[in-house]
């Protein structure tokens, strides 16, 4: 075994648990240097989740899948828990660590712990390299022609095709150079238990890239009943997937299927230039709505009891499996935010709680958009009819008896609202926030 003190590089996974085609990973495999592979279960973060909260658990079999892999090169994952500041200072006390190398991080929090590791590691002559990986580009990469960022999506799309011309993204194979992880990680494996987490009964279907989805992905994508969506978002997130790899299979298969990519790219670059989304609306006048913020009723709505099958099955899909079709995502969120006027917000921290595939910037843009409150072209008064969409994206009511089986029975609620009555009182509401914004002279 080589000893401790052997010169190394420390390659830090987050939110890409693969060893293929990942970018930073490949870099640190070609820096000549043995590469000890990290992973840090940060208190930061665990101090807002239970111990049995279902990302972590699939952190946890992602991990133990690489670290089975690593074995068979006599090498192994290096999995931590604790702030990553503290595991670093006594990583540099254990190894003679050259460098360390990961992948960027779009999200507040992400960026500041990155700074934060970088001066120190700086103060003790150690590199931090970061790469590219969890995005196709970079915040200052498709800009406007007066280099500032989009607002809008569609021409921010556009602007991303031109870029990609195309063509497939260059992939950064590194099964060949895995044998530089070997060696080094002394430790054992840490169960579950060591690591103070439970599982949650919770799990995602396997990672299988569909093809035959994905090339029917237009005209089959909004019936939730059909299952013709590839449930790959939670592999995107966590990145057990490759972003490159799905896009060049959009680029020979689906248009529409690389439109909801770049969707994914554009709210990454919204959070990177206006992280004042994370707690405010894009459009400053929409901060001033009266939401009304009725508990009882937020209550019915996450219970999936409001009496409107579309809404009420899909929230009950969320909360027992952790994922909701995206269609059902923005009848639900338009549903409390516009026919409840209860605050996106709270609809966004519940979504946040649940789904597998939570991504900050996409959840965030989701809600505003489905809210009006966001970077979106379309005007606020656009309102969802629960049972109009009901009536032409599930027309035989497949999916939403398969959630709610007591659908005819005297047990299900009626509407808690009336959809007429609550869309004028929506649009009376988001007029008075936007004429008060004129009238403030802030317009």
């Amino acid at each position: 075994m080589a000893s401790q003190k052997t010169a190394c590089v420390v390659f830090w996974f987050r939110r890409d648990l693969r060893l293929s085609d990942n970018k930073g990973l490949f870099h640190a495999l070609k820096s000549g240097f043995r590469v000890l592979p990290l992973f840090i279960f940060d208190d930061d973060i665990l101090i807002s989740l239970p111990p049995h909260d279902h990302r972590l658990g699939f952190i946890y079999d992602s991990l133990l899948g690489m670290h089975q892999e690593l074995r068979k090169q006599g090498g192994g994952m290096l999995v931590r828990r604790g702030r990553p500041l503290n595991v670093f200072e006594s990583l540099l006390g254990e190894y003679r660590v050259e460098a360390v190398y990961c992948n960027k991080d779009h999200e507040p929090y992400g960026q500041k712990r990155d700074e934060q590791l970088a001066r120190m590691l700086e103060a003790r002559g150690v590199g931090f390299h970061t790469h590219l990986d969890h995005l196709l580009f970079d915040k200052d990469q498709v800009l406007k022609d007066d280099q500032s960022p989009y607002r809008v999506f569609t021409p921010y799309s556009k602007k991303c095709r031109e870029r990609l011309g195309g063509r497939a993204p260059e992939s950064f194979s590194s099964e060949n150079l895995l044998s530089h992880i070997t060696g080094l990680q002394k430790a054992e494996f840490p169960s579950l238990t060591t690591l103070g987490l439970r599982p949650s009964g919770l799990k995602v279907p396997p990672l299988h890239i569909d093809r035959q989805k994905i090339a029917g992905y237009g005209q089959k994508r909004d019936f939730p009943a059909a299952d013709a969506t590839t449930r790959l978002g939670v592999h995107l997130r966590f990145g057990t997937l490759s972003i490159r790899r799905l896009v060049a299979g959009a680029l020979e298969l689906s248009e529409s299927f690389l439109n909801e990519l770049l969707w994914r790219e554009f709210y990454a670059m919204i959070l990177w230039h206006f992280p004042k989304v994370t707690d405010r609306a894009f459009k400053p006048a929409y901060d001033l709505i009266l939401w009304r913020n009725r508990e009882n009723e937020f209550e019915r709505w996450k219970e999936g009891n409001t009496g409107f099958p579309m809404v009420d099955a899909g929230m009950r899909q969320l909360n027992a499996t952790g994922y909701m079709h995206n269609r059902l995502r923005m009848i639900t969120a338009s549903f409390l935010s516009k026919h409840l006027l209860a605050d996106w917000r709270l609809g966004e921290a519940y979504f946040a709680q649940k789904l597998f595939d939570y991504e900050l910037s996409s959840n965030n843009g989701g809600w505003q958009w489905s809210a009006g409150t966001g970077c979106d072209a379309a005007p606020y008064f656009r309102i969802f009819n629960p049972m109009a969409q009901q009536k032409k994206f599930d027309p035989r009511q497949e999916f939403v008896r398969e959630w709610i089986p007591g659908l005819d029975s005297g047990d299900y609620p009626p509407p808690m609202v009336d959809h007429a009555l609550a869309r004028e009182r929506c649009l009376k509401v988001y007029r008075r926030a936007l004429k008060e914004q004129t009238e403030d002279g802030t317009s």
